[in-house]
């Protein structure tokens, strides 16, 4: 086996070893002995075994020590709760050559398809997590087992890549089109989303699933009955019928373009057509042509972009830029949520479920506090229901939230947020009637989206303990939580606000108090782009169909329905007030909050999106249209010219931050990297700024 190098600058790699033991498997109802291959990289449980060079090199030299054995099968298993989480993709970014590319692909074949054309029975005992090259190793043996504990997933369409040794051509002959492009595509591109063990056997992934306490045994059994006959796992032949693999394959295609809004996601399309080629294929055929596609994708920008953006997201899960020492975080007892409708609800529900601290609420009158505690505790039953949470603890929890229209039931509580609504006067006025209430060392922190905090805590004796946390909506699936500093909150403030983001389980960006923060400034920037070309005489269906390239989990005027038209023209007029004319009152905006229209768009009854007609009859157009291009330029430009001034006034210290804000708080697409590197990428930044976000090379091979 040829050596491979790892590329120039690439980190070094964590070596998994291979390591083989010979099982007697007259223990378990058979003669003779069962090469077991442990992987196992030497660390603890928060580093996965990955597979590199060197790696693949001692699973090859493990594979051929079981074939020149006395053995009669081979299995393979990972170290204990980790089966292999696949290609160490560390080096991936730092290939600049793509024969070398094309040589980390074929090597992985060359290991892998040792243990699908070993003269012995081969085995995978995956023991827990397996993702790409992971499952993708236990797929090229055999026979699969796996625990009740395990995760399983291919997500390299998610990173932009395909499954590149053997998954692709595999795992369709195994489980049918239609269920693989379910695995390889939907999945992937549902946020990532892995198999459990129950649906993996349901699936045909695996032929056995087993508890983890005695994992290892029962899978040897299962072996072992394979081996004396016992037990016989019958394969399908799904290659025959042609059009079951045309059908599967074009509702892939479908799929992808309604999430993405017809844009082009060339590792989709890629692995799709891997997928259609398997039913044709033999092994050795689909493998070679996972190879090219693999160097292929490994040699582009969008892969580049989406490892820089996967790699982001990951870093800024474990670490706040300019978080105060975690020490200077105070105890949490007790959380007060002011606010008892739908986003106060959510809130303390939040709270509830993490933290597992009293939370109480209150708001105006007691039906509406009945209608909050009735919506939270609706939906710790539903977790009940979905077997998420046990009655047990459903019923604890229940038992920790209350509401009272008296503010005096915070006395004794150590942090506030308020959640009512967005006017200046109403929430200072709530901040010092609070603080009249709480404790000097309680937090008063508010969901605001646009208002400033520090004019909250104007007249405050004690504004050192006010802090922006702002959520985004639904706050339980939303991951970014933006922690908006006046100048005068303190560290002890703000090391308590990141450690209860943290029990949230959010990534968290620290910024400066500011007109709406990141995401909302910019939403709303290139938001009104697009109501201006609409105002200035472009068709609505033109100028909302701009940014459809791009892949936006929705257009412009879709999500102006999901935040609402009165909460856009809100924020458009703080933004408007505070930072100029750039940021334009829409007159159709205003239109449509004092006629009350809701959405631009109604859906049919087959759920369908159509023009709303009240919606339209208040466009007064002018006769300047533009095409969807042009519109498209010019909100790719708007967006540039507001991070750059984002940047320059400290709203936070790096670019990465606003792409983590934009690719988190908005669905920024993960291929395309960040708003930052794609406007570096197309040459906005530079038309518009005289210079880049990012250094060259950043999300893009450039």
């Amino acid at each position: 086996m040829s050596e491979i190098k790892l590329p120039e600058g690439a980190p070094e790699e964590v070596i998994t070893a291979a390591h083989v033991r010979e099982i007697d498997l007259a223990l378990f109802g058979h003669n003779g002995t069962l090469s077991l291959i442990t992987l196992d990289n030497g660390m603890d449980h928060n580093r996965p075994n990955t597979f590199g060079p060197q790696s693949l090199a001692s699973l090859s030299e493990a594979i051929k020590v079981a074939e020149a054995s006395s053995s009669i099968a081979i299995a393979i298993t990972g170290k204990p709760f980790i089966f292999a989480a696949g290609a160490d993709l560390s080096a991936l970014s730092f290939l600049y050559d793509r024969e070398q590319a094309l040589a980390i692909g074929k090597l992985g074949h060359d290991v892998f398809r040792k243990l699908g054309e070993s003269s012995k029975p081969t085995f995978a005992f995956v023991n827990g997590l397996a993702l790409g090259g992971g499952l993708e190793v236990a797929l090229h043996c055999r026979y699969r087992t796996v625990a009740t504990t395990a995760f399983t997933a291919l997500p390299e369409v998610f990173l932009g890549l395909v499954p590149g040794w053997g998954g692709a051509t595999i795992l369709p002959k195994l489980i049918g089109p239609k269920n693989a492009v379910q695995v390889i595509i939907l999945n992937a591109l549902n946020n990532n989303t892995m198999m459990k063990s129950k649906e993996a056997l349901a699936l045909g992934v695996v032929d056995a699933v087993f508890e983890p306490a005695d994992f290892i045994e029962n899978s040897i059994k299962f072996a072992a009955s394979i081996l004396n006959g016992s037990t016989k796992i019958e394969r399908s032949d799904f290659t025959k019928n042609e059009s079951e693999w045309s059908e599967a394959i074009n509702s892939g295609k479908a799929a992808v373009a309604k999430k993405f809004g017809g844009a082009e996601i060339p590792q989709a399309i890629k692995a799709l057509d891997l997928i259609a080629a398997a039913r044709t294929n033999s092994l050795g055929a689909g493998f070679d042509a996972e190879d090219q596609e693999l160097a292929n994708l490994t040699m582009s920008d969008p892969l580049r972009a989406s490892l820089y953006a996967f790699n982001l997201i990951q870093k800024k899960r474990k670490k706040v830029e300019g978080a105060p020492k975690p020490a200077l975080a105070r105890k949490i007892n007790k959380v007060g949520v002011v606010g008892a409708g739908l986003m106060a609800s959510q809130l303390a529900l939040i709270i509830l479920r993490n933290l597992k601290v009293p939370v109480v609420i209150t708001d105006l009158d007691q039906e509406r506090i009945d209608k909050g505690l009735a919506y939270i505790r609706g939906e710790l039953t539903k977790l009940v229901e979905k077997k998420r949470m046990s009655p047990e603890s459903a019923a604890r929890l229940s038992s920790l939230v209350s509401g009272s229209t008296d503010k005096a039931i915070f006395a004794d509580a150590s942090f506030v947020i308020e959640a009512i609504f967005e006017e200046l006067e109403l929430k200072q006025k709530l901040f010092k009637d609070l603080e009249k209430i709480v404790s000097i060392e309680c937090i008063l922190a508010t969901n605001t989206s646009s208002l400033s905090v520090t004019k909250m805590s104007d007249g405050l004796a004690n504004p050192e303990r006010v802090i922006g946390f702002h959520f985004f909506n639904p706050v339980a699936i939303m991951p970014l939580l933006e922690i908006a500093r006046t100048p005068a909150t303190d560290d002890a403030t703000t090391a308590t606000a990141v450690a209860i983001g943290k029990e949230l389980k959010k990534t968290m960006v620290i910024v400066k108090d500011s007109p709406a923060f990141v995401v909302n400034r910019l939403l709303t920037r290139f938001m009104g782009e697009i109501t201006d070309a609409i105002d200035e005489g472009t068709p609505p269906d033109v100028a909302d169909s701009a940014m459809k390239p791009l892949g936006l989990p929705m257009t412009s005027l879709e999500l102006l329905g999901l935040v609402g038209p009165g909460v856009a023209l809100h924020v458009a007029e703080t933004l408007h007030k505070n930072l100029g004319d750039r940021y334009r009152i829409s007159p159709t905006m205003q239109a449509f909050v004092k006629e009350g229209v809701k959405s631009f768009y109604i859906k049919d009854e087959k759920g369908g999106l159509n023009p709303n007609p009240a919606a339209l009859a208040l466009i007064k157009a002018g006769n300047k249209a533009s095409t969807a291009e042009e519109v498209r330029v010019r909100a790719l430009k708007a967006l540039a010219s507001e991070a750059r001034m984002m940047l320059d006034e400290g709203v936070v210290s790096t670019a990465a931050e606003i792409d983590i804000c934009m690719l988190l708080g908005c669905g920024w697409p993960l291929h395309l990297g960040g708003v930052l590197p794609y406007l570096d990428r197309t040459g906005i930044s530079e038309e518009v700024n005289g210079q880049r976000f990012h250094p060259a090379g950043v999300a893009s091979l450039s």
